[in-house]
């Protein structure tokens, strides 16, 4: 039996965990895994067709993330509509979902994971991509979507040991494998491990990643299922917060090979420990129960400088910089009951639901003082390498400083409780249309104590909040939905990360976020979809009035787009996926709208990746990412230039366990920024590189 690289749909490549088994156990996975990937999410938590979901969803599979050589949140995002990446300052997955930045609106296996670090792929099942707000099943945050990575469990029916090894020619290199035991009938073991070794186009920078992560299965019943899992993360990189941009605001691209840090104090250190116990229990054919325990205890240095300011006259940039430290344990308990049942002619698909949230979480910053100037700020020549390594250089006027990172920014210790319960309900009021209901209520209490000793204050604050959902779904027939949906989402004052409620922020309620979408999901063909969406979200954001500190002026604004999605296989031989998104939003300040338009919001972004199967054993495929131009900041003065990346791969079957594929990043060479952070951290797109694996199966 040979690779047939096209049996598995949109993935182009078969799984490495089913490349020892025979052809037709291989046909029954890729069946298995459509109706997973393709059809059903685990982000939405009731047995739901995505064709019969009121909201935007896109989902890549771990066959997928292989045949296209993905390595990171970021690339999974290139090729989605509706979201880019953002720079996250050079330590973390930062993703802009339909014009809102988020850092912490990412989950695993339904469980928040919103520590800030760059997330491993090795143990992923698939990713699930939710766009517009998601409060209904996730709480607070989700103001402009949601990301889920749904792991991979151990397997009762099959035993199996994939591994995939990778080279890059950066000098990087990576090794992953993926065992599965069964012990008994009703156990069973599964280990994925991987190890990679960092390298790219920019000075300086290196990096190494380890990822352990056994699993366990035990059926105590026909009934009763539990899955346990550990896992344990270790990641060391450098940081690299990018270039600066000039006087016409654009990225200085004479300065693209110059790295504006400190070799030597430009790091990420990342240790995590998280622990997921999860228990399904059916009670009867129409009600069954999930009921999860989760266990994060994570503990992160951050350290940096970067370009603040560059002057192109002299040839002058800036440095500032900090040390952030970050220790942090997350302990969640959430249950779910799933049911259906029929009240005369008029079916229901139900969840009930509640989550307890206890987070404790430490986190200081200290800023560098300069020798020199007796600040956090210095200038230096911009040349490669910057004359500044180790704490110590030579300044722009040419006097030898140092510094030291002894300059206390801030000091907070953090203790959140959120309890969450909502409801919601799938009515069925005739085989051609459904009406989706629901609503959550969170109360978020917060306590943050302000450990500098200049401050030492406590400040407390709890709010309540209802967050609803509506949606309709109207089926003209079995293969199309027409679609219309409202939701509410809301992020507490304290923000994403809650590390502080200070000024006045501990007497304004959350911003709040509203979504209206319209859309049509079509499978028009075998194998072949289509999904358009048409959305607004809307921002109320409470601020003290500055004519009067005592009222509040609400600002009201809005993001406002479409995407399109299409995917399938054209031919038996010939896949196919295309995206599309246009987003149109203005900032409003206290005085209305002001003309202009908010940062990292391309007006048009568009991707493509397609697979043609040359024959039993050689396949390969092509891909284009395009970005339009939009704004470092928000008074619109900087401006990342458009950009358009090529990408290929070729695979071919050396054996029926041994596949070999090349993966190409931005073939035609392309100099790109694909993101910012702020007006002189610009990221450095990389040029064109290539990464060789040994994708199988013992």
């Amino acid at each position: 039996m040979k690779f047939k690289l096209t049996s598995i749909a949109t993935a182009l490549v078969l799984s490495n965990t089913v490349a020892a088994e025979s052809l037709d156990d291989v046909e029954r996975m890729v069946v298995e895994g459509q109706y997973l990937s393709i059809n059903e999410s685990n982000s939405v938590k009731t047995p739901t067709p995505i064709i019969d979901v009121p909201q935007s969803l896109s989902i890549i599979t771990a066959e997928q993330i292989t045949a296209r050589g993905i390595t990171s949140i970021a690339d999974i995002i290139n090729y989605t509509p509706g979201v880019n990446t953002s720079q996250g300052e050079g330590h973390r997955d930062s993703v802009v979902f339909r014009g809102v930045r988020s850092t912490a609106d990412f989950f695993i296996d339904g469980n928040r994971d919103d520590v800030q670090y760059y997330r491993s792929l090795y143990n992923i099942e698939q990713v699930e991509i939710l766009r517009g707000p998601n409060a209904l099943l996730f709480g607070r945050g989700g103001t402009g979507g949601v990301l889920n990575r749904v792991t991979k469990k151990a397997d009762l029916d099959r035993q199996f040991t994939g591994y995939k090894v990778s080279l890059n020619s950066f000098g990087g290199g990576s090794a992953e494998i993926d065992t599965n035991v069964i012990a008994s009938d009703t156990a069973a073991v599964r280990i994925n491990a991987m190890y990679e070794h960092l390298e790219n186009h920019r000075d300086f920078y290196d990096g190494d990643r380890y990822g352990f992560n056994p699993t366990a299965r035990i059926e105590l019943s026909d009934d009763t299922v539990i899955d346990l899992s550990y896992e344990y993360s270790n990641h060391e990189r450098f940081i690299d917060r990018g270039i600066p941009t000039g006087a016409d605001g654009k990225p200085v691209e004479a300065l693209d090979d110059i790295v504006f840090g400190d070799p030597e104090n430009n790091y990420h250190e990342l240790e995590a420990h998280v622990l997921r116990a999860t228990i399904e229990h059916r009670f009867t054919d129409h009600l069954k129960g999930n009921f999860s325990a989760f266990y994060g205890d994570y503990d992160k240095v951050y350290s940096n400088f970067y370009a603040s300011n560059y002057d192109p006259a002299t040839n002058i940039v800036e440095l500032d910089g900090y040390i952030d430290t970050t220790q942090r344990d997350n302990f969640i308990l959430s249950g779910n009951l799933v049911g259906d049942f029929e009240t005369g002619n008029i079916g229901h698909t139900f969840i009930v639901g509640s989550e307890f949230i206890t987070t404790s979480s430490n986190q200081n910053r200290f800023n560098p003082v300069f020798d020199s100037t007796m600040d956090d700020r210095e200038s230096f020549l911009a040349t490669r390498p910057l004359n500044f390594r180790g704490f110590s250089g030579v300044n722009s006027e040419g006097t030898a400083v140092t510094t030291t990172f002894s300059d206390l920014n801030d000091d907070t210790r953090v203790d959140l409780d959120v309890f969450s319960i909502y409801v919601q309900d799938e009515i069925e009021i005739s085989e051609n249309l459904d009406i989706i209901i629901g609503a959550r209520f969170d109360s978020f209490d917060i306590s943050v104590f302000n450990a500098d000793p200049e401050v030492l204050e406590t400040r407390e604050r709890t709010d309540e909040e209802v967050s609803p959902r509506a949606g309709i779904v109207y089926k003209p027939q079995e293969n199309v939905s027409l679609y219309a949906s409202y939701s509410e989402s809301f992020l507490p004052r304290s923000g994403e990360q809650f590390t502080d409620i200070n000024g006045s922020d501990d007497q304004l309620a959350p911003d709040t976020y509203t979504n209206q979408e319209v859309g049509i999901k079509w499978d028009f063909a075998e194998g072949l979809s289509l999904t358009a969406a048409i959305f607004e979200n809307e921002q109320s954001s409470p601020q003290v009035a500055d004519a009067d500190p005592s009222t509040l002026d609400v600002i009201d604004s809005e993001i406002s787009g479409y995407e399109l999605q299409f995917s399938g296989h054209v031919t038996d031989d010939w896949s196919l996926t295309v995206n599309y998104s246009n987003l149109d939003g203005e900032i409003v300040d206290r005085n209305g709208p002001t003309g202009r338009t908010p940062r990292e919001l391309p007006e048009n972004t568009f991707s493509v990746w397609t697979t043609y199967q040359v024959s039993d054993v050689f396949a390969f495929a092509v891909g284009a990412t395009y970005q339009d131009e939009s704004f470092v900041d928000n008074g619109n003065s900087r401006t990342l230039p458009s950009y358009t990346r090529i990408d290929a791969s070729v695979y071919y079957d050396i054996s029926d366990d041994l596949r070999v594929q090349l993966n190409v990043e931005n073939l035609t060479d392309e100099s790109y920024f694909p993101n910012s952070h702020s007006n002189h951290q610009v990221t450095v797109g990389a040029p064109i590189n290539a990464m060789l694996s040994l994708v199988g199966s013992l």
